[in-house]
Formats: C-alpha cells, sequence, structure tokens
C-alpha cells in the first residue's frame, strides 16, 4: 500500500509542475490593455466593498456569461459532462470483486481504485479556482473531458492492476475540473433570482448518478465483463466533447494570476493526507499506525496551507470566503448534511447484501425509486428556492431526514423489502430540498470574484465531512457490534435458565454440540452487526437533528447576490 501513497504523491507533484509550466508559458499572452484595466479596476471597488454581501460585485468571472449563445444548451453540455464523470466513480465499486479476481491482487489493494480516484479529486478541488481563473472556459472544459475521455480508455483495455489504477488517476483529473467549472459556469450564466432552478436541474446530475450507478453496475457485471462499464461510459465522453467544441464558445482571459507553488503542495499533502486517514480508518479502524500518521500529517499541511492562504496575494483558495457569514453557516450545514447522508449509502448496502443475502442488483434497484424521487424534486426544489429562500426548505427536508433516518435505526432480520424502500423513497425527498438549495444560499452571499473560491471551499469541505462521516459511522458500527456481540456472550450461560432452555430445544434436532455452538455464534454476530447498524443510524440521526437546528438561522428570504454598480 505504501507503494501505492509514494505513487501518489509523485504524480500529484507532476500534475502540479505540468500546471506551472503551463502557466508560466501563459503569463507573457497579451492581454487587451482595455480589458485589463477595467477588470483591475473593478475588482478594486469590489475589495472596497467586500465586507457586505449586499455590496457592489465585481464583474462576472472571465467572461463566462458569454460561453454559450444559447443557456440550455450549455447546461446540457456541462451536465452531460458532470453526469458520466459521477456515474463513474459510482461504476466501480460493485465490480471491484471481479477486478480483484482478473487481476490477482488483495482487497487493499483494489480499494486504491477508488481511494486513488478521490485523492486526486481532493488535490485538484482547491486548485481550481487558479484554474477558472487561468484558461479560458472552454478550453478547460475540453481538457477535462479529454482527461477523462483518455482515462477511461485506458481503464476499458487495461491488462494490469498498475495500468488499471493509472486510467482512473487520468479520469480523476478530468472529473475534478469539470465538477467544479460547472458550478462556475452555472453562478455566472444565470442571475441570483433564477439559480434555485438552474443548480436544481444540476442537482439531477449530482444525485441521479450515484444511485443510479450501482445498479446499472450490478446487473452488468451479473451478465456481463466489468470493462463493459467502461465502455458505456466512454461513448457518452466522446459525445460530450463535440458537443462542448460545438456549442461552448472562447471565452476571453481577464486575468493572470500566477500559481502558489507552496500553496499547492501544501494542499496536496494536507487534503490528500487527512482524506486517506479517513478513508483508511473506515476500513481499518482509527488505531493503524498509518491512520495516525496520514491524519497527523494531514492536519499540520492543513494548517500550513491555511497560514499560507491568509498572508499571500494571491492564494490558490481564498479562506476570506469565511467573511460571509451566510457562506460559513450553509457550508456548515452542508457538511453536517453530507455526514448523514452516507449513513445510507454506506450502512445499507452492508445491511442488505451482507445479512439479509440480496445480490447487488437487487441492492442498487432498491435504490433506483429514491434517486427518481431526486431526480424529480431537484428542479422544483429549485423553483422554490427562487421563491422562499432556503430557509424552510432546509427545515422541512432536515425534519423528514430525520425521522426517516430514526426509522432506519430499527432494522431487524424481518424488516420487510417494501418498508425499507418506502423509506428510502422518503429520505431522499427529504434530501432533495437540502444538497443544492442550501450550496446555492451560501454561493448566492459571496461577491463574483469569489464564486470559483466558495464553490471549491464547499466542495472541498464537503468531501472531508463525506469522508470523516463514512469513517465515523461505520467505527460506529463496528465498535457497536462487538459490543452486543460482548453482551449476547455475556448473557448466553448456562445460568441463564431462557438459554438453558434454547440450548435443550436446540439438541433435540441437531445432537452435536459443535453445530449448536456455530449455531448460536451465526446468530449473535447476524443479531450484534444489525443492532451495530441500528446503532451507526441513531447517530447519524442526531447529526441531522444537528443540521436542523442550524437551518434555523438561515434567512427566510434569500438576499439577492452582490450585483454590479
Amino acid at each position: 500500500m505504501s507503494t501505492f501513497l509514494t505513487s501518489y504523491i509523485i504524480f500529484s507533484i507532476f500534475v502540479l509542475a505540468m500546471m506551472n509550466v503551463m502557466a508560466r508559458r501563459r503569463k507573457n499572452a497579451p492581454v487587451p490593455h482595455d480589458a485589463e484595466k477595467a477588470e483591475r479596476s473593478n475588482i478594486a471597488v469590489a475589495n472596497r466593498r467586500e465586507g457586505s454581501a449586499l455590496t457592489a460585485a465585481p464583474p462576472r468571472q472571465a467572461g463566462l456569461e458569454n460561453i454559450g449563445d444559447s443557456r440550455a444548451k450549455v447546461v446540457a453540455t456541462i451536465m452531460l459532462g458532470a453526469f458520466v464523470a459521477i456515474l463513474n466513480q459510482t461504476l466501480i465499486n460493485v465490480a471491484l470483486p471481479h477486478m480483484m479476481n482478473d487481476f490477482n491482487v488483495e482487497t487493499s489493494t483494489i480499494q486504491w481504485l477508488v481511494t486513488g480516484y478521490m485523492l486526486i479529486n481532493g488535490v485538484l478541488i482547491p486548485i481550481s479556482p487558479f484554474l477558472i481563473a487561468k484558461f479560458p472556459a472552454k478550453k478547460l472544459f475540453l481538457s477535462g473531458m479529454a482527461f477523462f475521455a483518455i482515462g477511461t480508455f485506458i481503464c476499458s483495455a487495461a491488462p494490469s492492476f498498475a495500468i488499471m489504477l493509472t486510467g482512473r488517476l487520468i479520469q480523476a483529473i478530468g472529473a475534478g475540473i469539470i465538477m467544479q467549472l460547472m458550478m462556475v459556469i452555472m453562478l455566472n450564466i444565470f442571475p441570483p433570482e433564477k439559480r434555485g432552478v438552474a443548480m436544481g436541474t444540476v442537482g439531477i446530475a449530482m444525485m441521479f448518478a450515484p444511485a443510479v450507478g450501482p445498479t446499472l453496475s450490478g446487473w452488468i457485471v451479473e451478465h456481463y465483463s466489468w470493462r463493459l462499464l467502461f465502455y458505456v461510459v466512454l461513448p457518452i465522453a466522446i459525445i460530450d466533447i463535440v458537443l462542448a467544441f460545438l456549442w461552448l464558445k472562447d471565452t476571453s482571459r481577464t486575468d493572470a494570476p500566477t500559481l502558489d507553488l507552496r500553496g499547492a503542495i501544501y494542499s496536496t499533502i494536507g487534503f490528500g493526507g487527512v482524506l486517506y486517514g479517513f478513508s483508511e480508518a473506515g476500513s481499518n479502524g482509527w488505531g493503524q499506525t498509518n491512520v495516525v500518521v496520514s491524519i497527523i500529517i494531514g492536519a499540520v499541511f492543513l494548517i500550513l496551507f491555511t497560514w499560507r492562504s491568509l498572508t499571500v496575494e494571491n492564494p490558490i483558495l481564498n479562506f476570506r470566503v469565511f467573511k460571509y457569514n451566510v457562506f460559513t453557516l450553509s457550508t456548515i450545514i452542508g457538511c453536517v448534511i453530507n455526514m448523514a447522508l452516507f449513513a445510507a449509502m454506506v450502512l445499507l448496502p452492508v445491511y442488505l447484501q451482507n445479512l439479509r443475502g440480496f445480490t447487488p442488483l437487487d441492492a442498487g434497484l432498491l435504490l433506483l425509486p429514491g434517486a427518481i424521487v431526486m431526480a424529480i424534486m431537484s428542479p422544483i426544489a429549485g423553483w422554490i428556492f427562487d421563491r422562499i429562500g432556503a430557509r424552510m426548505l432546509a427545515i422541512v427536508g432536515l425534519v423528514i431526514t430525520v425521522v426517516t433516518t430514526w426509522e432506519f435505526s430499527k432494522l431487524t432480520m424481518d424488516t420487510p423489502y417494501s418498508h425499507i424502500l418506502m423509506l428510502y423513497i422518503f429520505r431522499m425527498f427529504g434530501m432533495s430540498m437540502l444538497g443544492m438549495p442550501i450550496m446555492t444560499e451560501g454561493l448566492n452571499a459571496l461577491p463574483r470574484h469569489l464564486y470559483s473560491h466558495g464553490t471549491a471551499m464547499a466542495n472541498t469541505l464537503r468531501q472531508v465531512a463525506a469522508s470523516l462521516g463514512t469513517a465515523f459511522l461505520v467505527t460506529v458500527m463496528s465498535n457497536r457490534s462487538k459490543f452486543h456481540a460482548e453482551s449476547y456472550r455475556n448473557v448466553m450461560t448456562e445460568n441463564n435458565p431462557f438459554f438453558a432452555d434454547i440450548v435443550a430445544q436446540l439438541k433435540q434436532a441437531i445432537p452435536s454440540d459443535e453445530a449448536i455452538a456455530q449455531l448460536l455464534y451465526g446468530i449473535v454476530q447476524q443479531r450484534s452487526a444489525i443492532e451495530g447498524i441500528n446503532d451507526a443510524f441513531f447517530v447519524a440521526t442526531g447529526l441531522a437533528f444537528l443540521a436542523l437546528i442550524l437551518s434555523f438561522f438561515l434567512k427566510g428570504k434569500k438576499r439577492n447576490a452582490p450585483s454590479s454598480s
């Protein structure tokens, strides 16, 4: 595993070096004098007024409002790119056991196809504001899709695990660029009063793809080779490249920022270390040496990164976005929601497949109706947000989430499939009112020149929160399962008349004491695992309730984003 971690660090530094070289080559590119002068003047005005979310804002970022003749075509293009990137990320999870057999590697090794993808995303998200400011949006989007398509092709034909991992990392570079650019483009081409529906439409791709992925992947790996997963994704990526080439327009570059290489290195090691530590903690526990060392190193470099960002003139990620209280509050709520959201995404598959014996396809089909409900509700929730703001949406959505998450803490071996299905549908109905409206509420409070920084900051923290939430809830499940198993063993003694009576009845049907012991051990492990899952859902309920309390402090009617004077 240390070999792959070293490879990840070397790969990340190589990517940073290449971006620095590209930035230096573009540094001398001519910028129209009048445009540059006007841009600097407008940004100076915005910086003087930055203390209030209602003050005048600088001009739109890098001419992104002119990226296409038709808003619908622009939205369709970037949504398709985002959808295929997220879909690809979730398709591979179900196929990991099949890949493990084909490549003849262990579980800890094959997991790097997921971990490495996440780490590269974690590195690119903080650097994305620099990329968006430095390069024209069309070329940046085409570059992201090209990286993604090339990585997909490599994965589809990979003869060994090393080449497969290389393809996944190249995919991750493209996906990281696409996701960040999508959010910034949407904020720039839509005015604040129409962003709810726009961001809700984007939410279809962001929420629907993760639920469709496991279902599609489960069906494909049951009937065909796992390589078909990439054959499905590659044509979609190529089609989107063609659409982007035809429908997106070149935009002028209005600034020439330089890459803060020290800040980028601090960010790479900091976020990479923390994300890797949390990911491994969810799999191997918090006491492992590599987990503790990774989190400590990551935390130290994040402190250095924060200090660096607050002291340099042009940081790669501007922490001054937290001067805006609405953005800060919405980001905190979003992080807490993400931690609670992953309860169902992580714990339900364990319950359905490992304990109830459902196939991956059956488990995926259970999640599919909830995804469809969320896809339908996401733009509707955005339309409501445009009229009443995020506060009531968040309160109603979180009340539903709290109740349904609480109901998930009462699972048994006899819980009907239909009951779980309806709970999950209602949970997704509540969640559809939360993600994009709350994030849009926070971004609307920022001036335009901080959109890319705000988007990157919110997404980075949400990704860290998701990794932390996953590791934390898995730890709760594991520890509480051990606790319940020990409690069962303490009562399963000959001095307990109820237990002695059960053993006597079993001996009439099963003469072997060893077989009875194995049967009882299996029952204990099964019940203790279910109770551990229920305890984890109970903790997730507490997280959702905390987010509900915080949501009362959101504004009832959203304020307009800063507009130019």
